[in-house]
């Protein structure tokens, strides 16, 4: 079957969705809002493109994955709220989702695990949780892509951060390369690393020098 992007994110969100209510109304609120949000004009990168590239290299490790509908909870939330000018938007992100998962009977133990996934994705460090280092793992995937790929991932992260001059912007985008770099391994899953880490490295050494 041929899935748009949209069609297959929101196939996933509503068979997610009906596992804690039956309400129509309330599952269409939930995914327009998604929608809304990930569609915002400001945004290049963090979009439902995003999204559905986290949901493609996730079913991939399915079966590896200990708690499935947290990792997709995580996937629809973690960039939920996405402002340039905050730096708090992983905790913001956090707080919708629990708002939310709230509303529609989700347990508080998943509550907390889906909390702590999203806020993972500040420092993509190594976690206790394996299901964890998958999920930011997915969430750095574009990072071991083709350069083509790549190119066009550092250019539209540029593009939502335009209002900031090349000297200001180039300045905490080495940083965030130098960040990467300065891992022992950026992709903590096996899966991941020996599929992923040689060319995202070779990528972010790459980007580094065009920024100099």
């Amino acid at each position: 079957m041929f899935y748009t992007k949209i069609t297959m994110l929101k196939d996933f969100f509503f068979d997610l969705i009906r596992n804690y209510t039956d309400n129509e109304n309330t599952i269409n609120y939930l995914w327009n809002e998604i929608e809304k949000n990930y569609s915002n004009h400001r945004r290049y990168y963090h979009t439902l493109q995003h999204l559905e590239n986290l949901l493609v290299q996730l079913v991939e490790v399915k079966e590896k994955i200990q708690n499935w509908n947290i990792i997709l909870f995580s996937i629809y939330y973690h960039d939920a709220i996405y402002n340039v000018l905050k730096s708090d938007n992983e905790q913001r992100s956090a707080a919708l989702a629990e708002k939310r998962m709230l509303q529609i009977g989700v347990d508080n133990q998943i509550i907390n695990i889906c909390k702590m996934q999203i806020m993972a994705t500040q420092s993509h460090a190594q976690s206790a949780d394996n299901d964890t280092n998958y999920f930011t793992d997915a969430d750095l995937s574009v990072l071991g892509q083709s350069w083509n790929i790549y190119e066009i991932y550092y250019k539209n992260v540029r593009k939502e951060y335009i209002i900031y001059p090349d000297i200001i912007y180039n300045s905490g985008r080495k940083k965030v390369l130098h960040h990467f770099l300065s891992m022992d391994r950026i992709f903590k899953t096996e899966f991941f690393n020996s599929k992923l880490e040689n060319q995202a490295k070779e990528n972010l050494q790459k980007e580094l020098y065009l920024l100099k």
